[in-house]
C-alpha cells in the first residue's frame, strides 16, 4: 500500500507528523516530512492519538470551474486561464470534524476536490519545476454558501466560514493522473459527484506554475484544483464524503451553525444576542 503520511496530536496534547502503518499505529516524525523530517524511533497505537488535517498551510490557494462540466453547470464556458481565489486557514477541519452549517445561509453544497500539498518554496516557476513542487495529495471538500456566493457577486463570503475546508485524511505522495474523485451524501450508493482527475482544464503542474507567477508558494500551502460536476446541497443532520481512488476518503457530519463567528483553542467570540 502506497505510505500515507499524517498529522496527530496524541493524548497528552502534543502534536507530531508521522507515517501510518497498515494496523494504524503511527511511526512519528520530529517535524513535516516535506522539511525533512526524520524518525522519533517511537510509534502511537491507534487508541493512543486524534487524527489532525495532514497539514498547517500558511494559505489556501483554490481554483474555480476548473472542469468543463462543472462549468457548464454553473452557466458558463471554461475557463481560458485558471480563477483562482483564497480560503483562510480558519476554515481547515480534519477527517470526522463538523461542518457547520452558517445561520445566515440558506444553501450550502458539497465540492469534492483534489489537493495538492506544496514541498518547497517556489516563485516564477517553471512546469518542470512546479512538478516537483507538489509534494503529496489529498482530499478536500470546498464547502461553499452557495446562495451567498450568488448574492455578492465574489466568492470571499461564502467561501470562508469557519469549517468550509474538511483536508485529510491523509497525504499520499503519488496519484495515478485517471484517479477517480466521487462525493456521496449519506448511505446513498450512487455518488452525487463522479469524475476522472485527468478531466481538469488545467493540471495540477500548470496550476502549480501559474500560482507561482502570482504569489510565493510555501511549504506546507495547500492547492484546491477544483471540483467535477454534480455539487449540491447539503443539510444539517447530512454526512458528506469524498473519495478519490490513491487516497482514500474523507467524511464530515454537517450541523446547524451557533451563535459565534469565530473559535480558537481558548476562547469563543460571540455575536450579542438580539
Amino acid at each position: 500500500m502506497v505510505q500515507r503520511y499524517v498529522r496527530v496530536k496524541d493524548n497528552s496534547g502534543e502534536v507530531y507528523y508521522g507515517r501510518l502503518n497498515l494496523n494504524h499505529s503511527v511511526d512519528l516524525l520530529d517535524g513535516p516530512p516535506w522539511l525533512g523530517g526524520s524518525s522519533l524511533d517511537r510509534a502511537l497505537a491507534q487508541e493512543s492519538y486524534q487524527l489532525l488535517a495532514p497539514c498547517l498551510p500558511s494559505k489556501i490557494i483554490a481554483v474555480g470551474k476548473n472542469y468543463a462540466d462543472h462549468a457548464a453547470e454553473m452557466g458558463s464556458e471554461p475557463p481560458s486561464e485558471p480563477i483562482i481565489f483564497l480560503k483562510p486557514t480558519t476554515t481547515v477541519i480534519s477527517q470526522g470534524q463538523s461542518i457547520r452549517y452558517p445561520r445566515i445561509a440558506t444553501r450550502v453544497d458539497y465540492e469534492g476536490e483534489l489537493a495538492l500539498v506544496i514541498g518547497q518554496s517556489c516563485k516564477d516557476c517553471d512546469i518542470y519545476q512546479a512538478r516537483n513542487n507538489i509534494w503529496g495529495y489529498t482530499i478536500a471538500n470546498d464547502v461553499t454558501a452557495r446562495d451567498l456566493q450568488r448574492s455578492d457577486g465574489q466568492w470571499t463570503r461564502a467561501k470562508s466560514f469557519d469549517t468550509f475546508c474538511p483536508l485529510g485524511p491523509w497525504i499520499v505522495r503519488e496519484l495515478n493522473q485517471d484517479a477517480r474523485i466521487q462525493t456521496f451524501l449519506n448511505d446513498e450508493s450512487n455518488p452525487r459527484q463522479s469524475d476522472l482527475i485527468s478531466q481538469m482544464s488545467f493540471p495540477p503542474e500548470f496550476l502549480v506554475y501559474y500560482i507561482s507567477q502570482i504569489m510565493t508558494l510555501f511549504p506546507g500551502d495547500i492547492i484546491l484544483t477544483g471540483t467535477p460536476q454534480g455539487v449540491g446541497q447539503m443539510k444539517s443532520g447530512d454526512t458528506v464524503k469524498v473519495e478519490i481512488e490513491g487516497i482514500g476518503s474523507l467524511s464530515n457530519p454537517v450541523v446547524a451553525g451557533l451563535d459565534w463567528i469565530c473559535v480558537t483553542s481558548e476562547l469563543d467570540y460571540r455575536l450579542p444576542q438580539k
